[in-house]
């Protein structure tokens, strides 16, 4: 297996000087089964379906009942949509002291990429190819999270996605399953810990979307998706499994239709696969509203089919429609549902609440958060992590790094002092920014500088999210035209007096994520103007891009001499930034998507299928007649201030049996100036089989620090893991004894290259 596979034990002392709960000694299956039956035993059906439903703590219309009625009735067991200590402190006392039950009550939010301490989004993390860092940013999260008061988090998001214009693409690690499969486990990890209750500091993961979600069709959030089997089982599958693997104690089903069945209502899936196939002991949450929306789908008839068959199908919570409550118990009384069906999921949500410690630590100390994020390692890591995920797409000339002798700089684009569009998508409620801003990064960089700030014209979504009218207080009106043409030309007058100018370019954080979809991949705005009008000016210029997804910059990529991709890089974004661009931090993050010249390439990846005329033949070339059929920049790429060169190639045996497993070695040397950071890249390519195989495959990576001249030897496992796959030709997974190519190198472009045969 290869070195991602392997868990990272973290060392990670928070020197806070707060008292934090001791584990209690780990429990036994058999302890908590014992414990598990006890509980059931005393439970009324009532108590029992209570336990499936998941309640808002946001009241949606004038009838809707207050969740301290709900929780005090015994109709919750668990709780969304709060953000508040003090208010997980009173509802749970009345769980305790109040309901039927007596059981606590699970606190669940979105925590994506931090929870105060705001690190990258996932998509950033991904960027870093390093698994290590997304364990030690979700621990942090986690940490800050459970001093809160919350216990589950919604996360991670490991839903592949190969398609720029899908809004969520930002929430997960990209196009490939095999990176993403590394950073899936990782996020569980560092939520959790090594098991589902390891420390009081940590949280359960609830691993999203189950399963496809990321593959609708034309990028449009929530529409339907259609995926053969093997796409299922060799592409889209592995990552959950991967997180299944590394013990999370949740999954969410996810909203589309898949092959005209929902997800939410996927027996599949969901029984045949998770709960069957892969042995998940943990129960399963719907996406919020998705069982209630079975009927809207046109799959079910009414509340009461939703009900039926979601539950059938494997969901075990309900996520805030309150389908379960209002149709299982006349279900039950009718037959329809058998009381063993019921027990299975209550069996399951008590299993996670009693591994947990929840019956033992209920309540939150309300002053440890406070205590919490004051630590400075949270702060110091999370400028690490953007440092690391920021990915140099291009340097000519040696434009970067910047001279910190410069004596005027310009600092021109409208989120250039965003510090939302820093922190980026996915913020728990409540939350106020403190990120620190590129702006405001450069300044510090440069005491002795003057640095000024235009942002040219205002961008903002064309239609609004509906996301944008729950949160609280004024909103700010729209540019006029007139505003938005002086604001462009004080930008440019701000540009032509400097020495340097850096322009931040990209989206704004509500132009990513969720109902966040696009129809074109370019700068939105006035942006594109803006930049070609001041690249016009002669100045040297630089453009960093915040973004939350592969953006089409074409133009950019041929007349501006340096691109950093910063993405959303959270708290400490702007610091990171500048260490890039003043020299001292030296970029190492590789894509993890593929980055399309055009809107009309999505969706675009690189493990494609070959076809009757592949790349370099007669007829490849004018598969588009407008323009290359190329990708701007490839999965994998990513430059250095220093240089690399990867040789010496070698395959340990020329053949290996079925099943067996061989060593591919190559050495990689930093042949610069500079200490740096090189991803070595592993490729293979089946050359015939039982089904056609992708033209190239990740299967190893390793991110190595090498010193000016220094050479290391990376080593890289295969194996049945690696060699294997789901075949369409036999409706299962198969190994073929067939040739196989192999390349090692910086992305997925790599020419350095050897072969091997397995054979019977």
């Amino acid at each position: 297996m290869t070195r991602w596979l392997t868990p990272v034990i973290l060392a990670i002392v928070v020197s806070v000087g707060v008292r934090t709960h001791a584990a209690p000694p780990t429990p036994t299956d058999a302890d908590i089964k014992a414990r598990v039956d006890a509980l059931l035993a005393k439970m009324t059906l009532d108590d029992k379906i209570g336990q499936l439903n998941q309640a808002g703590a946001i009241a949606f219309g004038p009838n809707a009942p207050k969740i301290e009625d709900v929780v005090r009735k015994g109709g919750a067991g668990s709780v969304l949509w709060l953000n508040d200590t003090k208010r997980f402190n009173a509802l749970q006392k009345i769980a305790l002291e109040e309901s039927p039950s007596k059981i606590p009550l699970l606190f669940g939010l979105d925590v994506i990429h931090g929870y105060q301490t705001i690190f990258p989004v996932p998509l950033a993390m991904a960027a870093s190819w390093d698994p290590t860092l997304a364990e030690r940013a979700q621990t942090i999260a986690a940490r800050e999270t459970r001093a809160a008061g919350l216990q589950w988090t919604f996360g991670p998001m490991v839903d592949i996605a190969r398609d720029a214009r899908w809004g969520r693409i930002v929430e997960g690690a990209g196009e490939d399953p095999y990176l993403g499969s590394a950073m899936a486990a990782a996020q569980v990890r560092g939520f959790q810990g090594q098991a589902l209750g390891d420390a009081q500091d940590r949280v359960v993961a609830s691993v999203k979307h189950f399963v496809g979600y990321g593959a609708a069709d034309g990028g449009r959030d929530y529409d339907p998706v259609y995926l053969s089997e093997a796409q299922l089982r060799n592409v889209y599958l592995p990552p959950f499994h991967a997180a299944a693997n590394a013990g999370a104690g949740t999954f969410m089903s996810a909203y589309m239709d898949l092959n005209n069945v929902p997800a939410t209502g996927n027996a599949f899936i969901l029984r045949d696969v998770l709960k069957g196939e892969w042995g998940f002991k943990g129960f399963v949450v719907s996406d919020a509203m998705a069982v209630g929306n079975l009927v809207i789908q046109g799959f079910a008839r009414d509340g009461r089919d939703a009900a039926h068959r979601a539950l059938h199908a494997g969901v075990d919570m309900d996520m805030a429609s309150g389908t379960f409550p209002q149709n299982l118990p006349a279900l039950v009384k009718d037959g329809t549902v058998a009381i063993a069906e019921i027990d299975d999921a209550v069996r399951r949500i008590l299993t996670v609440k009693v591994r947990i410690g929840l019956f033992e630590h209920p309540y939150t100390d309300e002053s440890l958060l406070a205590k919490v994020v004051a630590s400075p390692e949270h702060k110091s890591e999370a400028r690490s992590a953007a440092q690391r995920s920021m990915v140099l797409l291009r340097n000519e000339g040696k434009a970067l790094p910047l001279s910190k002798d410069v004596k005027r700089v310009a600092v021109v684009g409208p989120l250039g002092d965003s510090q939302d569009a820093t922190d980026g998508s996915w913020m728990v409620f409540g939350h106020v920014s403190n990120a620190v801003t590129v702006l405001q990064g450069i300044k510090a960089k440069l005491p002795n500088a003057t640095v000024d700030f235009a942002p040219g014209p205002e961008i903002r979504r064309e239609i609004p999210s509906f996301f944008d009218n729950l949160i609280p207080g004024p909103k700010k009106p729209p540019q006029t035209a007139e505003q938005g043409e002086d604001a462009f030309k004080q930008a440019i007058a701000t540009a032509k007096t400097a020495d340097t100018v850096i322009m931040v370019l990209g989206e704004n954080a509500n132009m990513a994520g969720e109902a966040a979809s696009r129809a074109s991949l370019d700068l939105p705005g006035r942006q594109q103007e803006l930049l070609e009008a001041v690249v016009a000016l002669g100045k040297p210029v630089v453009l960093v891009l915040l973004n939350g997804r592969p953006l089409a910059i074409s133009w950019a990529a041929e007349h501006v001499p340096a691109i950093l991709e910063a993405w959303e890089p959270g708290s400490e974004g702007g610091n990171a930034v500048a260490d890039i661009l003043f020299g001292d931090v030296n970029p190492g993050g590789k894509l993890p998507v593929t980055f399309p010249r055009r809107t009309g390439q999505a969706p675009l990846y690189y493990a494609r299928t070959l076809t009757h005329s592949p790349e370099g033949s007669m007829m490849y070339n004018p598969r588009y007649w407008d323009g290359p059929v190329s990708p701007l920049y490839p999965f994998g790429f990513g430059l250095s201030y220093t240089t690399f060169a990867i040789d010496n190639l070698k395959v340990s045996t020329p053949q290996v049996k079925v099943g067996g497993s061989l060593a591919i070695t190559a050495d990689v040397a930093n042949t610069g100036s500079l200490q740096g950071d090189e991803v070595v890249q592993l490729y293979i390519h089946q050359k015939a089989g039982s089904d056609s195989r992708p033209m190239r495959e990740l299967k190893g990576f390793e991110r190595v620090t090498l010193k000016p001249g220094e050479k290391k030897t990376v080593t890289f496992q295969l194996g049945p893991d690696e060699l294997g796959y789901w075949s369409t030709s036999h409706k299962g997974w198969v190994q073929d004894a067939e040739a196989f190519d192999v390349w090692v190198g910086s992305d997925s472009t790599a020419k350095l290259s050897a072969g091997f045969t397995v054979v019977r």
